[in-house]
């Protein structure tokens, strides 16, 4: 799943929390069968999460809390599965959870120069494109230099560290949609699987065809996605 704000663009693997603080317009959208909880929390415990969209691991705890507070029984007014009081306190572990949990490198940030906006588009369309930061410069009228501040500027990140991000987000969108390690490496950029396979290690923290192996889903254990946003 993806979670756009103005921001840019949070990937969420499976069994992944997507933060989204309350003022950040944004929209999502799942690739591949996909199950999703989405959590509201009161502004009193939002508070206590960073103030900006964020993608954290879940717990085991936080992800037993999450499928407590979105099963069906939650939905029914006339007989909910838990208390006003019971919900506070599960909320209450599941923010806890977070504020203990790592923030995930899986944020892609939007730039908003128009020379690098221009960069983004291209790279969108073919991620595969490997021309060098001088090469895409010339295309945008910017030197390499100047391109290479404005990345460090504006995205905390080197160009090819933002690249290689933007690669990978569109390598989980493949294997959402069931294409094969070396279909999905060549897509994306890369020359051959041993070096997508280590930079997607990297960044999600498991191989891609254990992660393909991991989005198989049943209905006693759910991988799930979960969206928790603030109310207020």
């Amino acid at each position: 799943m993806a979670v756009h704000t103005e921001r840019g663009t949070s990937i969420v693997p499976a069994n992944r929390v997507a933060w989204t603080p309350a003022g950040f317009t944004h929209y999502h959208r799942a690739h591949g069968d996909t199950d999703m909880r989405i959590v509201f929390l009161a502004p009193s415990v939002a508070r206590l999460i960073p103030d900006h969209p964020a993608v954290f691991l879940a717990s085991g705890l936080a992800r037993e809390v999450l499928l407590a507070l979105t099963g069906p029984r939650n939905y029914d007014d006339a007989a909910p599965g838990y208390s006003r009081s019971a919900r506070s306190r599960l909320l209450r572990v599941l923010v806890d959870e977070l504020r203990e949990a790592h923030e995930q490198p899986l944020h892609l940030p939007e730039p908003r120069d128009d020379r690098l906006r221009a960069i983004a588009r291209t790279l969108h369309e073919n991620p595969a494109d490997n021309s060098s930061l001088a090469e895409l410069g010339k295309t945008v009228g910017a030197s390499t230099r100047t391109l290479s501040r404005l990345f460090r500027d504006e995205l905390g990140l080197t160009f090819y560290e933002w690249r290689t991000q933007l690669r990978i987000y569109h390598a989980l969108v493949l294997l959402a949609d069931g294409h094969d390690i070396t279909r999905t490496a060549h897509a994306c950029g890369w020359a051959n699987p041993s070096g997508f396979i280590a930079a997607f290690t990297g960044i999600i923290g498991t191989t891609p065809g254990r992660y393909r192996t991991s989005r198989r889903t049943s209905a006693r254990a759910p991988r799930l996605p979960t969206v928790v946003r603030s109310s207020g």
